[in-house]
């Protein structure tokens, strides 16, 4: 599932800050790391100098001139790529991080990464998987340093089609660190790239990416660009804006999607492994998201399905960019599903050549598919990355892969959960940051969702409705309450509340003063989807 990335600078607003610092205590989410798991990271980062009997586990492949592509200022480099022409297709070499192969399983850092279960992101900065000595430092693909990586083969042909598959354990060097910003720039006619990168990258990235793109709308899946949403100050108070992503971010996401499909085929033939699970959008969420289009003044036809519609919304206006974004709410229900180990199937497991099935486990994507690209950042790449190696080479799988894909489903649940509440308490701080000082101002929107319609009331509630409005401008989501509500109606809302403290906004209908929500029953919060990626 994308991520909704929201971005501000919080020392403008303690209240911001204050609210962020008490959501994650609540969640027990902690910056620091127990000392034990600490030392022990510090212990593991040394022995890739110090250690050559570990490095020797790794086939040396630092001759292959890799590059990363990565927002600005990343220090988390979970994948590197080299793409050379193979006949009339392609061969992709993908790189990504062995930070597992660091990690003593049933240590302190292992338990701690398990209870953790992945990087929490927040609009004012992320709290780490992995120790910065780690996902910062040796386990992270930075340039001209030889780094420990799990080494994908990927043969496609003239379409862009997977045809085979390989992986295998190898010390990698990226010769350059590059930026979405900077790449595309290149693209279109700005500053050449280091003199490291070979000439032919860019044009190669975009050849393979734009293929695979072609594809995945073949096959009806789509992977949302998701804009990153930015808090700014504006004229004493502070307003929203989007960054869009480019197309060479899109391109190369669709590198790690191969990989990710490549994984899945694996695993699943060999009945061995993890899977990203996805159900198809159910019908309520499919006329929410129609709601919410009408809000924002896109046009969606009748007849018209989802992925056809949102492959046509760009995300370069605010409407765009904001219809994106709730987009998301369309991609609940992800998970995983852990296949039984020792199972048999497939071609041989030394060879493992894969071609072309289609099994829709993962309905956005509309493809079998699993997570091996982020291992820096998620608990259950580690565990899929390994699994694929063992496939390829024909090895028994390690104790600590065999006894823990069963337990990742639930383990990656429970961390989804705490993603997830995290990411809609901060963004609900950032909206009502963006709304304070405007109570009592009636905004143009539109009804997206019913959660209490008016009626006979139980005892002690309040017959007043409640339920979601979408804004325009500033294009936010939030409570409303009033009567009556008609999902899909067009709404003149009062701004009621907004408090940054509490990260609670609430609008009104007008025309009638309606009770404030917190005097009947609670409203739900907003169902945002976790913060685990596709």
């Amino acid at each position: 599932m994308p991520q909704r990335l929201i971005k501000t600078n919080v020392a403008g607003s303690r209240a911001v800050a204050g609210a962020l610092a008490a959501l994650r205590e609540k969640l027990g989410i902690a910056a620091d790391f127990p000392a034990e798991a600490a030392a022990d990271a510090e212990r593991a980062a040394a022995r890739w100098k110090g250690d050559p009997d570990f490095r020797a586990r790794f086939v040396d492949r630092c001759d292959i001139p890799f590059v990363t592509v990565d927002p600005a200022g990343s220090l988390d480099l979970d994948q590197a790529f080299f793409i050379e022409r193979e006949g009339d297709g392609y061969l992709l070499r993908y790189a990504v991080s062995a930070v597992g192969t660091f990690i003593e399983p049933g240590g302190p850092l292992d338990g701690e990464t398990h209870r953790r279960g992945q990087t929490f992101y927040g609009p004012d900065g992320s709290i780490p998987l992995h120790p910065e000595v780690l996902s910062h430092g040796a386990a992270s693909l930075l340039p001209g340093e030889g780094r420990p990586a799990y080494l994908w083969y990927h043969h496609l042909d003239a379409a862009g089609e997977l045809t085979w598959t390989w992986v295998e354990l190898a010390a990698v060097r990226s010769v350059a660190k590059l930026s979405y910003d900077q790449v595309q720039s290149a693209l279109d006619g700005g500053p050449p790239l280091p003199p490291e990168v070979k000439e032919d990258q860019v044009a190669l990235l975009a050849e393979v990416g734009l293929k695979r793109q072609i594809l995945e709308a073949s096959r009806g899946g789509i992977s949302l660009a998701l804009p990153a949403q930015a808090v700014e100050p504006d004229n004493g108070g502070y307003r929203l804006s989007y960054r869009t992503m480019t197309r060479v971010e899109e391109w190369n996401a669709q590198l790690s999607l191969v990989t990710g499909i490549a994984a899945a085929r694996l695993m699943g033939d060999a009945n061995v492994g993890i899977l990203r699970t996805m159900p198809p959008a159910e019908r309520r969420d499919v006329e929410r998201l129609r709601s919410v289009a009408r809000a924002l003044g896109l046009t969606w036809p009748e007849g018209v399905s989802y992925p056809y519609f949102v492959r046509g919304i760009s995300a370069h206006s605010s409407a765009g960019a904001a219809f994106l974004n709730e987009a998301v709410s369309l991609f609940r229900g992800a998970g995983y599903r852990a296949l039984p180990a020792g199972g048999g199937g497939g071609e041989n497991r030394g060879e493992a050549r894969h071609r072309g099935e289609t099994v829709l486990d993962h309905a956005a994507l509309a493809t079998r598919y699993a997570h091996v690209t982020a291992p820096l950042r998620r608990l259950a790449d580690r565990y899929a990355l390994e699994t694929c190696r063992c496939i390829c080479t024909g090895d028994d799988l390690p104790a600590w892969v065999r006894e823990g894909l069963g337990k990742l489903p639930e383990e990656m649940a429970a961390s989804a959960k705490i993603a997830g509440q995290y990411e809609r308490g901060a963004l609900d701080a950032v909206e009502a940051l963006v709304l304070a000082g405007r109570e009592g101002e009636a905004f143009d929107g539109v009804v997206v969702d019913v959660l209490r319609r008016r009626g006979k009331p139980a005892a002690g509630e309040d017959a007043r409705g409640v339920g979601k409005v979408m804004i325009r401008e500033p294009a936010v989501q939030a409570t409303i309450v009033g009567d009556p509500l008609v999902r899909g109606e067009r709404v003149s809302a009062v701004l009621h509340k907004a408090d940054v403290a509490t990260s609670t906004v609430e609008f009104r209908l007008l025309g009638g003063p309606g009770p404030s929500s917190d005097e009947g029953a609670a409203p739900p919060s907003r169902k945002a989807p976790n913060a685990a990626g596709f």
